[in-house]
């Protein structure tokens, strides 16, 4: 893999995640592996991934500037440089709410974002990421996996891939610290995953589903849907789930 001051290459371990809390990994530090024996998503959900075909690291940030009440944008950051890196590859992303990034209605990156808060900000970042490169084969108990290789036709380097996405998450982090939130907000809502469209949603507590149009985030990360009578609702996450037919 690609020589770098910052990169820290695993054959195995258990989570990137875990081992990225280790205090001798500094901000910029990323940690990979080529297989996780417990690699995890959001919702509890376990990660799997090919070994050798695709990447899944760690990055481990340092927001202090960042309020705990703004960590959102930070999720924002991040989903945003995926979607970059992967325009960057040929391949147009969206962002679906809060940050998966898809293809169509399909997976390609898993994003896990776990935070440490000093005096009402944040301390410590450890970004998870797993980017689906070279596999063409996945479990079928994965609801709706894609990959770079599936979408264009052709195997990727996976170090240029890796490359090209620390830059980007690098640079998107920049933007974030020197600007603040209102660009990237913007540019966040703008790539949003069936942005103004009619979408089925699930209440995970009663299993009800029902209909609506996706109008937006708040600042905060919740969700603003309108629902058939007109009304606008938000929704914070774990309060509603997409449902995407295979």
């Amino acid at each position: 893999m690609i020589e770098h001051p910052c990169f820290h290459y695993l054959t195995e371990t258990t989570s990137t995640n875990d081992d990225a809390r280790d205090a001798r990994y500094g901000h910029g530090e990323l940690i990979l592996a080529e297989r996780q024996t417990a690699g995890r998503g959001q919702r509890g959900h376990k990660w799997s991934s090919g070994e050798g075909l695709n990447l899944t690291f760690s990055l481990v940030l340092e927001p202090r500037f960042l309020p705990a009440a703004g960590q959102f944008l930070l999720s924002e950051a991040v989903s945003l440089a995926l979607v970059d890196t992967l325009a960057r590859f040929g391949i147009g992303a969206r962002i679906k709410w809060t940050n998966d990034i898809y293809v169509g209605d399909r997976k390609i990156v898993g994003i896990l974002l776990e935070h440490n808060l000093a005096g009402g900000a944040l301390s410590r970042t450890i970004v998870g990421i797993g980017l689906n490169v070279n596999q063409t084969e996945f479990d079928p108990a994965l609801p709706n996996p894609t990959s770079m290789r599936l979408l264009a036709g052709r195997a990727f380097d996976r170090d240029e891939v890796l490359r090209v996405l620390y830059e980007r998450l690098m640079d998107r982090y920049a933007e974030l610290e020197r600007s603040g939130g209102e660009a990237l907000q913007q540019a966040y809502r703008k790539a949003l995953y069936r942005l103004d469209e009619r979408q089925r949603f699930r209440d995970p507590a009663s299993g009800a589903e029902f209909e609506a149009v996706i109008r937006g985030v708040r600042p905060a990360g919740d969700l603003l849907l309108e629902h058939a009578d007109g009304t606008l609702r938000t929704y914070l996450f774990r309060e509603v789930e997409f449902v995407i037919r295979r």
